[in-house]
């Protein structure tokens, strides 16, 4: 999954459409597409990362001090471990993802302390990553630890067996742990269809999945209350259980969040 100026990176594009600048011709031009053509879309880049970030937030409130960010994309205005030290001022986040030019921003932007990490890694490659030095140096798997894939597994292919990605962790984290993952969900309306093709044609790889396909990436690991939903609807409910209206973008970026007992 490494990114080439000569095509389009699933973290720079990401980046544009939420509205920075750290990109390259080909990523404007993507994010052109989808800002112009197809208007409304870039609400599932601000519902995702709006969902992520409130993840964070949770997994900080459960009293988790240590956090992977699986696939982090380029650094913004409000970054993880600024929601997570906002609750847990001691906390300890490792970034990761694996094209260069974000990890370089990243290193550049968000490593403000030695409780702050940005790997390159490969998350296909999770017993590369668990033995990375500065993930043993960070993170202590006898303590609850708080991981984040946001959006990452759309872009594995069935081959590559995302289950077992969460797998792997899913057996290593301590008790109290807990896993997020946002995903593209498999719609049948226009805009779903438009999106999907122009998505996976974009950057070689990955699918949108089902409901059912996202929630089995969880394994055995039990959901929170709110189990698989769309990302705007997920831990967004007021006092009186209202959920915001979805626009038939924010129906096709999901969320859910499960727990290690």
């Amino acid at each position: 999954m490494r990114a080439r100026q000569s095509r389009p990176s699933v973290a720079r594009v990401y980046s544009y459409v939420l509205g920075g600048r750290d990109n390259y011709g080909v990523d404007k031009d993507l994010g052109d597409y989808f800002i112009e053509d197809l208007p409304g879309s870039e609400r599932l880049a601000f519902t995702n990362r709006d969902a992520v970030l409130r993840a964070a937030k949770a997994m900080a409130e459960a009293g988790i001090r240590q956090i992977i960010d699986m696939g982090c994309g380029l650094p913004t205005d409000e970054n993880v471990h600024d929601v997570v030290r906002r609750v847990q001022p001691d906390a300890r986040v490792v970034y990761v993802d694996d094209d260069p030019f974000v990890v370089a921003h990243g290193r550049a932007l968000l490593a403000v302390d030695d409780g702050i990490a940005v790997l390159e890694a490969d998350i296909r490659d999770p017993a590369g990553l668990e033995a990375n030095a500065e993930v043993q140096r960070l993170i202590d798997f006898d303590e609850p630890v708080g991981l984040l894939f946001a959006m990452t597994l759309s872009f594995v292919n069935d081959e590559e067996n995302p289950t077992s990605v969460i797998q792997h962790w899913a057996d290593r984290i301590a008790s109290g742990s807990r896993i997020y993952l946002s995903h593209f969900r498999t719609g049948t309306s226009r805009e779903a269809v438009t999106t999907a093709s122009k998505i996976l044609e974009a950057f070689g790889r990955g699918r949108f999945r089902t409901d059912d396909e996202i929630r089995a990436c969880f394994g055995t690991l039990p959901l929170d209350e709110d189990g698989v939903r769309p990302c705007a609807q997920w831990h967004t409910a007021d006092g009186d259980g209202n959920q915001p209206e979805l626009t038939v973008w924010e129906q096709l970026v999901v969320g859910g969040m499960a727990h290690k007992p």
